[in-house]
């Protein structure tokens, strides 16, 4: 099927997504919506436990089941809904036709094999390669993230390279099979801040040389800033605003998103100055969620936000937002 510019290539309904516990029900992810169009960079921002990683993981079928169970949704990719596929095809698609980049790459590349034989097991499994070409791939691959004398270090292990060198490994395994979409999990989180630009504007050449679809996940708006076309913010698994990054930066509308953004360092502003943080304690996901979930914390918060969730609403061309409260009146919404 040929796809338009702007056509969706991954679209994501109402997925439900809970853990049971020995302390009781974990309401994780409480009917994410989404959609990624071809070619997009969507940023998914949002505190530790807002549901970014668990809905992806989902989606993939990543988590283990029990004590994850996806209660309900649906996630359309190339003609198929990705949480009805059996475990094999599930395989197929994922590493293949979807590429994933965990948040350390210590722990996601397995220390007692060799660089060069974690690259070339996927372009073998999904690609049918023979070795020889698969080994030839996978130092063009390493060349492609920027590692120097790419094809001498097929042969080294993990623990040889630095935590950069191995992000950009993951980058490589992950980009091997010429995937549709590509997902990143704070790939940058572990990094410090110098090779964390280095990654970012890796990933800005390759979506520019590759034209892949990406989802980046992070708990920071900054990171967001230069890479995304479009941000989603997550809180409590509830998506609480979705806006182009332009729109979102320069005229968000949810308390928490402006809260996130008092949080950044203002780069022209006084030094004197103290960074902003959020008052309060992220949801306690042990309740099922029936009142707005950023309500304990929010300083707008009035009756209507404690009896009832708001739906995700449209605001503006292309701004959604889930809110009572209408931060250009300054007023309760009627």
């Amino acid at each position: 099927m040929q796809h338009t510019a702007a056509s969706p290539v991954l679209e994501v309904k109402d997925v439900v997504t809970r853990f049971r516990t020995q302390d009781g029900m974990v309401y994780a992810v409480n009917g994410i919506s989404f959609s990624l169009n071809e070619g997009e960079l969507l940023g998914i921002v949002g505190e530790s436990g807002s549901g970014k990683s668990v809905t992806m993981m989902s989606l993939l079928k990543l988590l283990p089941m029990p004590p994850a169970e996806i209660v309900s949704g649906e996630a359309h990719f190339e003609g198929e809904d990705l949480l009805k596929l059996d475990p094999n095809k599930m395989r197929h698609i994922r590493g293949g036709r979807i590429g994933f980049i965990f948040q350390d790459p210590m722990t996601s590349l397995n220390p007692v094999l060799t660089v060069g034989y974690q690259l070339t097991e996927s372009l073998r499994e999904h690609l049918k390669m023979p070795r020889k070409v698969a080994r030839q791939r996978a130092g063009e691959l390493l060349e492609l993230v920027g590692i120097p004398m790419a094809a001498n270090r097929l042969n080294d292990f993990p623990h040889q390279f630095s935590g950069g060198m191995r992000q950009r490994v993951m980058i490589a395994i992950a980009l091997a099979c010429d995937p549709k979409v590509l997902i990143a999990d704070e790939p940058t989180t572990a990094l410090d801040v110098t090779i964390q630009a280095q990654i970012l504007d890796l990933v800005k050449r390759l979506r520019q040389e590759l034209g892949m679809a990406i989802i980046w996940i992070t708990h920071d708006l900054g990171v967001v800033a230069g890479i995304a076309d479009r941000v989603m913010v997550m809180y409590g698994g509830f998506v609480v605003e979705r806006a182009g990054v332009k729109e979102l930066y320069s005229n968000p509308k949810h308390p928490y998103t402006q809260a996130l953004l008092r949080t950044l360092p203002d780069m022209d502003g006084d030094r004197s100055e103290r960074l902003e943080s959020i008052k309060g304690q992220p949801p306690d996901l042990h309740h099922k969620p029936v009142s707005c979930p950023f309500a304990p914390r929010c300083p707008h918060v009035f009756e209507r936000c404690l009896q009832a969730n708001p739906l995700l609403e449209s605001v503006a061309d292309g701004h959604e937002l889930a809110c009572w409260w209408d931060t250009a009146t300054g007023e309760a919404k009627p």
